[in-house]
């Protein structure tokens, strides 16, 4: 069976050349970065030279960089590393992970004060709403670049430009952004900025935060001085190559025509399937450049989506329910609950993510396979009917 994977959001495929450019580190380099002899000092070189790549991508100082062990990492430092002090108020948005959601719990439980600003029905955030959420005492504001789920891209430059004019920092999470828009760390007006290498064609387990010139954070861990004393531990060596390669790849992708392929080949998907099966339809914005280029997450009524990726997966199609963090959980995605999707829609909601590496031949697959998965489906559906049965003409 020929399979086809479009559910890049959850993690990419590693690309051959980052894996070629991580294999001497996991056998002849194998030093520690921190030694001071020739097997450590050759580690240290290929950890800094990672450091510029991933620097160079996010228009940061190599400096700013602080490696970490994956987004979840760099979202938990960012958050408890800039809430210390008693009383502080952080502002986020009811669409971010849960890995930021769920510190942001975690920070309130333990007397911070949150607030959790609403989105639009298109899951995007006004920064009106958050600039009304400030307080004296905000410390931080962290809000995402794009949408894990609906790839609804935030307005993250504008809520930049609000945090600066109240002094307050601002955390972004560019997780799903990070390779398929332009981005740049001055131009967002960010202090911190959240990276992850599997999201781009790079290894699970190696992550980024920026860190701004000057912002004081506090560390998770405790332990050695490394990555100037912000994050202990030794360095995955191996990680970091890879995800500096995957890096400088991914910084070329979003200038070269690769993401305008991409956004085709969603464009085409979502327009053939929309088509072909009635009741169904888009959670989030659809308007050219409102989304990341790889992602359409769409509705189809009448079953359960859970029950069509096992279907879909059967016959040879990977695709997601949502955030593949939330895989199995008994609740609709939280995303897009917050949009005010129904109960009912939200469980039968798919998201489709690709990559560069998908094909035509893919989104022919996927075109041929879904509508006919789609259609059994609601087949064991006591209450669906058919337009056409009910006399009406197929539509959306």
């Amino acid at each position: 069976m020929r399979r086809v994977y479009m559910d890049a959001n959850a993690t990419t495929p590693l690309l051959p050349e980052v894996f070629e450019a991580m294999r001497p580190y996991f056998l002849e380099q194998f030093g520690n970065a921190s030694s001071i002899h020739q097997h450590g000092q050759q580690a240290r070189a290929a950890v800094e030279q990672a450091r510029e790549q991933v620097a160079a991508l996010v228009g940061s100082r190599p400096a700013e960089i602080v490696f970490t062990s994956g987004a979840t990492e760099s979202d938990n430092l960012a958050l408890f590393g800039m809430m210390v002090e008693p009383g502080a108020h952080l502002v986020t948005t009811s669409i971010e992970h849960h890995a930021v959601l769920h510190a942001a719990e975690q920070l309130a439980e333990r007397g911070f004060a949150l607030t959790v600003v609403p989105v639009s029905a298109e899951g995007v955030v006004d920064p009106e709403d958050v600039r009304r959420a400030l307080r004296p005492e905000t410390r931080l504001i962290s809000v995402m670049m794009a949408n894990n789920e609906t790839g609804a891209i935030q307005p993250v430059a504008e809520i930049g430009r609000i945090a600066a004019e109240a002094d307050v920092y601002f955390h972004v999470d560019a997780v799903q952004a990070a390779g398929k828009l332009r981005m740049d760390v001055k131009e967002l007006g960010c202090d911190l900025l959240s990276l992850s290498a599997h999201k781009l064609h790079g290894p699970q387990g190696a992550g980024a935060l920026y860190v701004r010139r000057g912002t004081r954070l506090a560390p998770l861990f405790y332990g050695g001085l490394h990555e100037r004393q912000r994050r202990a531990g030794t360095e995955n060596v191996a990680g970091l190559v890879g995800f500096g390669a995957a890096a400088g790849m991914a910084r070329a992708a979003v200038t070269d025509g690769s993401m305008q392929r991409v956004a085709a080949m969603r464009d085409r998907l979502e327009a053939g399937l929309l088509r072909a099966i009635e009741e169904a339809g888009v959670n989030g914005p659809t308007l050219p450049g409102a989304r990341t280029p790889n992602t359409t997450n769409l509705w189809f009524d009448h079953l359960e989506g859970e029950a069509l990726v096992i279907a879909l997966d059967l016959k040879g199609l990977a695709v997601s329910g949502g955030s593949a963090c939330a895989s199995g959980a008994t609740e609709p995605s939280h995303v897009l609950l917050a949009m005010g999707v129904s109960d009912p829609r939200a469980r039968a909601s798919l998201r489709f993510s690709l990559s560069r590496l998908n094909t035509d031949e893919d989104v022919d697959r996927a075109l041929s396979l879904v509508p006919a998965s789609v259609a059994r489906l609601r087949a064991l559906s006591p209450v669906y009917v058919p337009a056409q049965a009910a006399g009406e003409q197929p539509g959306i």
